[in-house]
């Protein structure tokens, strides 16, 4: 099985989102947060499920649709991924 790392930006990323979504609903910032850490554990199995990211054209960044958010990662190797970020869909990939 896979492991998963979340990196420090996309760790930042979460919190930023949060800490949006808070200012309106604590609830529902929590549970977005939730949804985005639940969607990436079906790569623990299925590594390449997510598409490639179009921007990059690498095979081994790809990214998972959770609601409006992006959760761009790296397939390291058969044994790691990388979370390397999560965006809004409608920002650009920086």
């Amino acid at each position: 099985m896979v492991q998963i790392i979340w990196i420090k930006r996309a760790i930042q990323d979460l919190n930023d989102i949060a800490e949006y979504i808070a200012k309106d609903s604590p609830r529902y910032a929590d549970l977005t947060i939730e949804k985005i850490f639940d969607k990436t554990q079906i790569l623990k199995e299925y590594p390449e499920m997510g598409r490639v990211v179009p921007e990059i054209n690498d095979n081994k960044i790809r990214e998972l649709i959770s609601g409006r958010y992006r959760i761009i990662y790296e397939i390291k190797n058969s044994e790691l991924i990388e979370i390397l970020t999560v965006n809004h869909s409608s920002k650009l990939l920086n």
